[in-house]
């Protein structure tokens, strides 16, 4: 079957530039959807690192205190008492910065689906032009 388009070269013109003018406004908005979603899963891994740092240090107060006082009735000198308890603490703290770096550095802020969809678009506005 063969198709025609009546339409004159100027008004072919137009419309494909109308179509990626809407397909290019559609691509940010894509692009915007998909960089908020990585960028909040990064905010949660950097409350993370906040979280851990601030249990850690809470933790060698509250914890620490009564570990100390429940050491130094087990018979040990108050300052290893402290030193073993402080020492215990900030090995919890550390593990949790850790946890929370790791994930950080595998987050991909790369808007993937976005890059192909852009590629499609390119691939079909080449086919397109005349």
């Amino acid at each position: 079957m063969d198709r025609t388009d009546d339409r004159s070269l100027g008004e072919l013109l137009n419309d494909l530039t109308r179509q990626l003018s809407e397909l290019v406004r559609q691509e940010i908005r894509l692009a915007r959807v998909e960089t908020t979603a990585r960028v909040g899963a990064v905010a949660r891994n950097g409350a993370l690192i906040g979280v851990g740092a601030a249990l850690a240090y809470a933790g060698l107060f509250a914890i620490g205190a009564a570990l100390i006082l429940l050491l130094i009735d087990a018979g040990l000198e108050p300052w290893v008492a402290a030193l073993v308890v402080g020492l215990a603490v900030v090995v919890v703290g550390a593990l949790l910065v850790m946890a929370g770096r790791s994930a950080l550095r595998s987050a991909d802020l790369t808007p993937r689906q976005t890059i192909d969809t852009l590629k499609e678009d390119a691939a079909w506005a080449k086919d397109r032009m005349p």
